[in-house]
């Protein structure tokens, strides 16, 4: 299958001019002070990221067809539903670095910037190679297969940021003090400059995007070949995460099938994956199986709780060795 795009470069352009707009007006207007998300201001922000995104979508489907909306439209649902994971992870994050809750939001807006970055370039390679190499898909199919197998065995397993390599790449290489200085990533002291734990925060926050655009972009892919509508539903997915955060963070214990319901999903979108060139799922029909599985996990979270308490998150004051121990030693904490 050829490589059929209806982006051109002034919509690539624009939508990104677009995005940048939004994210300056969110930083540079209503969070240009640090402050404490609630919950009634980040589920108002949820609202207006996914109002934006269906509007997108409706702007598709009156342009560009009812074809390509629908695999906006189910390929949105996808990302989003694969990045709520994301939640678990950055609640896991902050509470092992004890962020205070002002800084999160400036931590999650850089991030999410970064990925910005980071995934138009995994976005772009992965296009080059299905158009290049075919046979590529059927990689791609197979490692969701395995992903989804993986996630299902896994869930309810604990997250340790302080094992990731780039947390002791940084660790190794990065001068750093060990207190907070308000919302600043660096700070300067005794003459020189160093990182406050807010940039080690923020860099883990990166790596653990990296790790989950390996599983979500190829996922993406098994919906539409178009650079275009990858891109886009995969930044107006995680546009929203932030704010989906503070919405989700205190209640994700509840959801405990929803990783078994990612999984499924997973698993789904590989299998159709591999099954391209014998049998061709019809968008729409994919669109319901993505939706039941995830409605069909929240809902059996909701019939069916925990029986036991929900896997506890590190302790707010971080853990009993301090992440950032080996500091220089002519700072003082």
């Amino acid at each position: 299958m050829g490589l059929e795009t209806i982006g051109t470069p002034t919509l690539w352009i624009g939508f990104t001019l677009f995005v940048l707009a939004m994210l300056a007006l969110d930083l540079g207007v209503f969070h240009r002070r640090a402050h404490e998300v609630r919950v009634r201001e980040a589920l108002l922000w949820t609202l207006v990221w996914i109002t934006v995104a269906l509007l997108f979508n409706v702007g598709v489907y009156f342009w560009f067809g009812p074809e390509r909306a629908l695999e906006f439209f189910t390929g949105y649902l996808i990302e989003k539903a694969l990045s709520v994971d994301n939640i678990f992870v950055f609640l896991v994050i902050f509470s092992y670095f004890a962020v205070p809750a002002a800084f999160q939001h400036r931590v999650l807006f850089w991030g999410i910037l970064g990925a910005l970055v980071m995934r138009a370039i995994f976005i772009l390679l992965g296009a080059a190679l299905l158009q290049k190499f075919h046979w590529v898909i059927y990689i791609f199919g197979a490692f969701l297969v395995f992903t989804g197998v993986k996630l299902f065995l896994q869930r309810g397993s604990e997250v340790h940021p302080e094992r990731n390599p780039l947390f002791h790449l940084f660790r190794r290489f990065v001068p750093s003090i060990g207190e907070y200085r308000g919302s600043h990533f660096t700070a300067v002291k005794a003459g020189k400059r160093y990182a406050t734990p807010l940039l080690l925060v923020l860099v883990c926050v990166e790596a653990t995007d990296i790790v989950f655009a390996v599983d979500s972009i190829p996922a993406i892919f098994a919906i539409t070949r178009d650079p275009f509508i990858v891109y886009t539903s995969n930044i107006f997915a995680i546009l929203g995460l932030r704010a989906l955060y503070f919405v989700l963070a205190g209640v994700m214990g509840r959801f405990h099938y929803l990783r078994v319901g990612l999984a499924a999903v997973l698993a789904f979108v590989g299998a159709k994956m591999m099954l391209t060139d014998l049998y061709k799922i019809p968008i729409v029909a994919s669109l319901v199986v993505v939706a039941v599985l995830l409605a069909g996990s929240v809902v059996a979270s909701l019939i069916r709780p925990p029986a036991e308490p929900p896997l506890p998150v590190p302790p707010p004051h971080g853990p009993p060795t301090p992440p950032l121990a080996d500091q220089p030693a002519e700072i003082e904490p």
